[in-house]
């Protein structure tokens, strides 16, 4: 049976959801408080209604990273209340210091040395290198965790609960249809 009105109904939700995430992700704050704007993750939150022998699948999709930042990671010494439900943590190993590094010169970001670090001479002050500056941020970030956004979660929670609440309407315009078309 085809059904184009529930086609249609999921296609709306989709869109819908991909929409919010999309404006909740830019209007989120990074760790610096700046805004995060429109970002190559929110472009890529897409989606897709397939038919299948049963009915519809619809799948989202969107950058790798993605899942992380939605549902954060838990961090080896400390964590974020957001994060208690996630199934992402840091064990062993912390994000790659070669992009922080790479993202450390796009930004124009130096670290510097602090009067508190223990070493041979050191007055604070000075430069410390954009590779050094990097394994502290990568360290960082995996003590730490990364705190959960939800930029997906809620709005795809918000949107499917409307979503159980009109479906028998819509299923019932395709049948309805259905009846009429092949009883004639």
């Amino acid at each position: 049976m085809k059904a184009p009105s529930l086609e249609n109904f999921l296609k709306t939700f989709a869109k819908k959801v991909v929409k919010d995430s999309q404006e909740s992700l830019a209007a989120s704050k990074d760790s610096q408080g700046n805004s995060r704007g429109d970002t190559a993750l929110g472009k890529s939150i897409r989606f897709e209604v397939v038919p299948t022998a049963t009915g519809f699948d619809t799948k989202f999709y969107m950058a790798d990273y993605g899942t992380f930042l939605d549902k954060g990671v838990k961090g080896t010494k400390s964590n974020y209340i957001e994060n208690s439900k996630t199934d992402y943590s840091y064990k062993n190993k912390q994000p790659p210091s070669g992009i922080i590094e790479k993202w450390i010169k796009k930004k124009g970001i130096k670290g510097r040395v602090d009067k508190k670090w223990k070493s041979a001479g050191n007055k604070g002050g000075q430069f410390i290198t954009h590779k050094s500056l990097a394994f502290l941020i990568a360290r960082s970030i995996k003590q730490k965790g990364i705190k959960s956004l939800s930029f997906f979660q809620k709005p795809l929670g918000v949107e499917y609960i409307k979503l159980k609440e009109q479906i028998l309407d819509v299923l019932k315009v395709d049948i309805e249809n259905y009846i009429t078309t092949y009883t004639k």
